[in-house]
């Protein structure tokens, strides 16, 4: 029988190449059923969301108001920051147009600037919202927002900081938004609904603004 290396496992059985995906996710973020962590150790089973970290960032669980619910998660580095989203959809698609439509529509209610742009996942958002910084003065937010659509599923990727105020397609917090698999499980949801995050092991959530 002809063998090629590195194609089979120790017990002679063949290893089975994940399924292309085309399209904007051609290099992720994944689906559960395109990618698993595996054995990756660098990957943090947070439910909805399995998330890969790396030297340089920081993760952290933030709580959603006072019932605790962790909606999302927050990877740092010294400058920068992503916060991660999943909200279930519809198997047709298209909640990323109504999402990014509402969040037009408030960062003008905010007194804020916003400019869509078209991104390598698609329409996208640069936004400035009006902030009072530590001094006393006047200062602007920027964050740059992503939504990326999979099977059921809305991943928004938001990127805060110096990702924010000159967005990139290129550097650590964009490879760990590639590295994301999104795991909607097969209960009925509502679109929109936001698909809580659970607590790995020996981490604690941190409350808003903390």
């Amino acid at each position: 029988m002809a063998r090629r290396r590195g194609k089979q496992t120790t017990d002679d059985t063949a290893v089975v190449a994940p399924p292309a995906v085309e399209g904007v996710r051609h290099a992720g973020p994944w689906d559960s059923s395109e990618r698993s962590p595996a054995d990756d150790q660098q990957y943090i089973d947070l439910g909805p969301l399995k998330v890969r970290v790396r030297v340089g960032l920081d993760v952290q669980l933030p709580t959603d108001g006072e019932g605790g619910d962790i909606g999302s998660v927050v990877l740092v580095t010294d400058d920068a920051a992503i916060e991660l989203r999943a909200f279930a959809a519809t198997r047709s698609g298209g909640l990323w147009d109504e999402v990014r439509d509402d969040l037009i529509l408030e960062v003008e209610r905010l007194g804020g600037e916003c400019e869509q742009v078209d991104g390598i996942f698609g329409p996208e958002l640069h936004v400035r919202v009006p902030v009072d910084l530590p001094d006393g003065e006047k200062g602007f937010q920027p964050s740059r927002i992503v939504g990326i659509e999979g099977p059921r599923w809305l991943l928004r990727a938001t990127f805060l900081g110096a990702a924010g105020l000159e967005p990139s397609d290129e550097g650590i917090l964009m490879d760990a938004l590639r590295d994301v698999i999104v795991d909607r499980g097969s209960d009925p949801r509502i679109p929109r609904e936001s698909l809580l995050l659970t607590l790995p092991p020996n981490a604690t959530p941190v409350e808003p603004g903390a």
